[in-house]
């Protein structure tokens, strides 16, 4: 099995911000060329949407969806000091260090259920993989998937997790299903949901689990009003995401019914 290899890069151009986005990411150049979708750790949800955005994605490369690179993005002082814009001023200055880069598809597109074509594999891994890392984010409203390429590209998983915005309680969550599921995107398309549920128990092994999260940087998972230590974090992800695999055929069967 491939080992991940997540790349550092330096924000060296801050180019244009995408408003369309509630936590105000925006499309920056980093001292490799290229440019990247940069999530801010000073944004609304804080570090804790970059976590649930890597874990999510990661997760969704490993079962064999098409995600954009991610990689760990360094942002200095500078920035904020000649940005005209207070909102984005006060956004930069308050996300001074690592943040989390998805590689910049050029001219994708929203995918559009009414007029995108997603075959039903890849619509039931995706539909899987949200009722495993609880995504409430991928309705119709708001896809979060793109089209590049003729494919479809699965993007913006930082909604996910959302028990970890209250640790006293995240153990409530080890047995609960997902029934938001019944607003899924994908849900009409999603036909092969136990071929999809073998495939992702399959490739989401324990080993691979746990090098997802060993990979979530330090400072991350630092957060004086949590009660945990950055290594319980990690466990507490480890066993959530094992949970939910081991009740992987309630999941599949929730789906179908709201099918």
């Amino acid at each position: 099995m491939n080992k991940i290899d997540i790349r550092h890069v330096e924000v060296v151009q801050y180019i244009s911000p995408l408003r369309e986005g509630g936590s105000l990411p925006a499309i920056v150049k980093a001292d490799d060329d290229f440019l990247y979708v940069l999530k801010f750790r000073g944004a609304g949800q804080g570090k804790k949407a970059l976590i649930a955005e890597f874990i999510g994605g990661e997760i969704a490369r490993t079962i064999g969806l098409h995600v954009p690179e991610l990689v760990f993005m360094n942002l200095d002082d500078s920035f904020s000091k000649t940005e005209p814009d207070e909102e984005i001023q006060d956004l930069l200055k308050f996300s001074v260090g690592l943040n989390l880069g998805l590689h910049y598809l050029s001219s994708a597109i929203t995918f559009d259920p009414l007029a995108s074509d997603i075959d039903s594999m890849t619509a039931s891994k995706i539909l899987l993989m949200d009722s495993i890392i609880s995504n409430i984010d991928r309705t119709a409203k708001n896809t979060n998937l793109l089209v590049w390429n003729k494919e479809v590209w699965v993007i913006d998983n930082g909604a996910s997790f959302y028990f970890h915005h209250n640790w006293q309680t995240w153990e409530n969550h080890l047995t609960r299903t997902f029934p938001l599921i019944k607003d899924h995107v994908l849900l009409e398309f999603a036909k092969n949901l136990k071929e999809a549920a073998i495939i992702i128990t399959d490739k989401l092994t324990d080993q691979k689990i746990q090098e997802i999260i060993s990979l979530i940087p330090e400072d991350w998972l630092e957060n004086e009003s949590d009660p945990f230590s950055p290594d319980e974090i990690r466990a507490a992800y480890i066993t959530y995401l094992q949970a939910k695999l081991s009740m992987i055929d309630k999941l599949v069967k929730e789906a179908e019914d709201a099918r």
